[in-house]
């Protein structure tokens, strides 16, 4: 069994950045994949950023160019490296494993972006 456990989110400035990070206990078999999703209320989680588990990235078009994915099973991390934050990027960030067919989800972790 794998948990998932995210940390880094918080309050920042627009024009800010941050690094969320989401570490995993358990074995991650392969294939896997390793993502970020993001929620706001209201609305349907959505596909932010992820990794394979060939190193292969997607980024979405709201985040590409701002934001960097990186981890894998070797560290049982992934984390996600997000510049020029804007309001708009605010919502609650879970981290999503799926190994082999099972999928793990992180609790969440709210980030805010506001002056």
């Amino acid at each position: 069994q794998v948990q998932l456990v995210e940390s880094g989110g918080g309050l920042v400035q627009p024009g800010g950045s941050l690094r969320l990070s989401c570490t995993a206990s358990g074995t991650i078999f392969s294939p896997y994949v390793m993502g970020w999703y993001r929620q706001t209320p209201g609305n349907e989680r959505e596909l932010v950023a992820f990794i394979t588990d060939s190193t292969r990235t997607y980024y979405v078009d709201a985040v590409k160019g701002r934001a960097s994915i990186s981890g894998g099973s070797a560290t049982n991390t992934v984390d996600l490296q997000m510049n020029n934050l804007k309001p708009e990027d605010t919502a609650v960030y879970y981290c999503r494993v799926v190994a082999r067919t099972t999928v793990y989800w992180g609790q969440g972790i709210q980030v805010t972006v506001s002056s």
